[in-house]
């Protein structure tokens, strides 16, 4: 073979192949850039924009569809009549009639007249329904529902909101939910693992304190209650029954209590709670009662209370007005039919804690 023949011929054949390979990197770059550039997106409905049928793939700096937009992902503002879909991540401000959906990270603004969901991320998320996001959250704010992985800052929803970890606020109209809590849950219902503090009138978590009490006050109200939250504040609600009165006989109360301090064998509570009695025919007794109340722990379980209270009622019954003869300040209205009053009572009970 001549060797000097082949080197000539394969020589050439070796550039050529080259080139073929650097063009191909360099459109395959091209087009990725082309794909990866923030574009604007106008559209009605995807595929009907202004990026077509690879609006799926296209990142946008500004889009906007009279109905709904797909993106792979957003830099800038979103807007779409109904759902905005993005794939990927998404920054800026995203708006939408209906639903805003984020497969990845949400570091922006999402504002949707129904519903929030992302994967994780640090932004705002507010919606009408619910903010719904799988691992991790920034502040969410929704009418009904929030629901986050570990949440840094803040949740508030008008029922619920459901967490992991918590380091910061949740609020609630009804119940709030997490795991591990270093900072504040405020509802109706508080339920965590751990929890800093819970303010509401049930809490639940396994290393707060929760209790059942008897007790009995100055109109011979007799209560069962449940006592439950944490080292400094709990919730109170109870019901039961009247043994003064022979109509208005079913009572119910519930409120907040703090210790203000504590040993071992004793502890000083304070306590503010509404209530009232009710015969389910008519008419009306309001109660609110502040307590001051003295606590001795007879063992480990079992705890002794009792104390004086300030009282203001509002009473439009017969068997009201003649509960209580001896007020610090009273008044009528409605032809006397409707008494009010402040007065001073008592409150004692016992209580087993668990």
């Amino acid at each position: 073979m001549n060797f000097n023949n082949y080197q000539k011929n394969s020589f050439p054949t070796i550039i050529k192949t080259a080139a073929l390979i650097l063009a191909g990197f360099a459109s395959t770059s091209s087009f990725a850039q082309q794909n990866t550039r923030a574009k604007t997106n106008i559209g009605l409905v995807y595929p009907l924009s202004s990026n077509g049928a690879g609006a799926a793939r296209d990142t946008n700096s500004f889009s906007l569809n009279i109905i709904a937009g797909v993106s792979a992902a957003e830099r800038g503002f979103t807007i779409a009549g109904i759902t905005n879909i993005i794939h990927n991540n998404a920054t800026g401000f995203q708006i939408a009639g209906f639903s805003n959906h984020v497969g990845h990270n949400a570091d922006g603004t999402m504002v949707a007249g129904f519903l929030n969901t992302y994967g994780s991320g640090k932004g705002v998320a507010i919606a009408g329904f619910a903010n719904i996001a799988n691992t991790g959250s920034g502040p969410q704010i929704a009418g009904f529902l929030n629901k986050g992985g570990d949440v840094s800052s803040l949740q508030i929803a008008g029922f619920s909101n459901v967490a992991k970890n918590v380091k910061g606020v949740q609020i609630s109209a009804f119940i709030n939910v997490a795991k591990k809590v270093k900072g504040t849950q405020l509802s109706f219902i508080n339920i965590a693992d751990s929890a800093g503090t819970q303010i509401g009138i049930i809490n639940l978590s396994k290393n707060g304190e929760k209790a059942f009490a008897a007790t009995i006050d100055e109109n011979q109200t007799t209560l069962l209650t449940f006592r439950s939250g944490g080292k400094t504040l709990y919730g109170i609600i109870g019901v039961g029954y009247n043994f003064k009165n022979k109509r208005d006989r079913y009572a119910y109360e519930a409120g907040l209590g703090a210790h203000i301090f504590s040993t071992k064998v004793f502890r000083l509570n304070t306590e503010l709670v509404s209530g009232g009695l009710e015969s389910f025919k008519g008419g009306d007794y309001f109660k609110s009662s502040f307590r001051l109340m003295p606590a001795f722990k007879i063992t480990r379980t079992l705890e002794l209370f009792g104390g004086p209270s300030i009282n203001y009622v509002n009473a439009d019954t017969e068997e009201g007005r003649n509960m209580t003869t001896k007020y610090i300040s009273s008044w009528k209205r409605n032809n006397d039919r409707n008494l009010y009053g402040f007065y001073a009572g008592y409150t004692a009970g016992v209580q087993v804690l668990f």
